[in-house]
């Protein structure tokens, strides 16, 4: 095929998955929305059955009562199915886009904060998907297919960039190294600051429930709140390294090949500077100050809006020596 017919499919592929992501992103909702529907109605139905038995002693308490009855288990079931076959489908179509977008170009497909976008995003997907398969992480699906499809949809609402050669600042391999990393570990960012999220969620419920409060039948079936710290705190241990080498180490080589000069207090070098450090205090905290719970969880959510901000308010709203700043 020509690189013409490339652009086309990849065109053509990539709102596809959008919407593919937003249907995911509608069925995971559905499973959260009967999660909580479930608890309500069975706390109701023991309320009734409390008054109706008005003078009569009935064993057990509310905190006896199934947190799902079987019906409603099933349709959450379906529906965190039904949610991670249009993620997988969405990540097909969209890895598609990326490498069409590639070819049609014939380059790497980043040259450009529409590529970057859409090759970002993509990251995120295979880390959620990979982690999914080893950690079981099928509860983070509506948050991920929300931030992958909002970054689609503003890649191609806003930022869509015909396919076309390289600036020169752009032709070094370190570009493919430096970007990758970049990619991936932002992606690993993303999978962590979810669970982190979730985690603050899950530590109050919880605490409601040892109150004598209860729980939605959503938030019963996540993991411990232990259980999530942990798997936020091996999501970012594998990030921060990646991310050294590939914005700390590569980045500058880069620049240096670029633009003569290793580091130059460029607006987005700063701001992947500023992530770093986050991201350093807080795997440091852990290992010496023992941080766990809450406040390694405020760290790690932190450090994901700097990354968010770094990627997106950078990009867009500061100009700079970046060939996608200010685009």
């Amino acid at each position: 095929m020509s690189p013409e017919t490339y652009a086309q499919v990849s065109n053509l592929l990539i709102p596809t998955a959008t919407v593919i992501y937003a249907l995911a992103m509608v069925s995971h909702a559905m499973e959260w929305a009967l999660g909580r529907a479930a608890v309500v109605k069975t706390v109701a139905v023991k309320e009734e059955a409390l008054v109706a038995s008005d003078g009569v002693t009935v064993s057990g308490g509310v905190g006896d009562v199934p947190a799902v009855e079987e019906p409603a288990s099933e349709r959450l079931d379906a529906a965190s199915r039904i949610g991670l076959l249009l993620t997988w489908l969405g990540f097909v179509l969209h890895l598609g886009g990326v490498v069409t977008r590639g070819l049609a170009a014939e380059r790497v497909p980043w040259g450009n904060m529409y590529e970057f976008s859409i090759t970002a995003s993509l990251a995120v997907s295979i880390v959620y998907l990979i982690f999914v398969q080893r950690y079981k992480l099928q509860y983070l699906g509506l948050g991920v297919t929300f931030v992958v499809a909002a970054v689609l949809g503003l890649a191609a609402l806003a930022l869509y960039t015909p396919a076309g050669p390289l600036v020169p600042a752009l032709h070094s391999y370190w570009l493919v190294i430096h970007v990758s990393a970049a990619a991936i570990s932002g992606g690993a960012f993303t999978v962590g600051g979810l669970v982190s999220v979730l985690y603050l969620v899950k530590a109050r419920a919880e605490r409601r429930v040892l109150a004598g409060g209860t729980m939605s039948a959503s938030l019963r079936r996540l993991p411990s709140a232990e259980a999530m710290d942990g798997t936020a705190y091996k999501v970012l241990a594998f990030a921060f390294p990646l991310w050294t080498f590939g914005v700390l180490v590569a980045g500058p080589i880069w620049a240096e090949h670029a633009w003569g000069r290793y580091w130059g207090w460029d607006p987005k070098e700063v701001w992947s500077l500023v992530t770093w450090v986050v991201y350093a205090a807080y795997l440091h905290a852990r290992a010496t100050a023992g941080w766990r719970g809450r406040r390694a969880a405020t760290i790690a959510i932190v450090g994901w809006f700097v990354f968010i901000f770094n990627f997106v308010g950078v990009n867009l709203l500061v100009s700079g020596l970046h060939s996608y700043a200010g685009v």
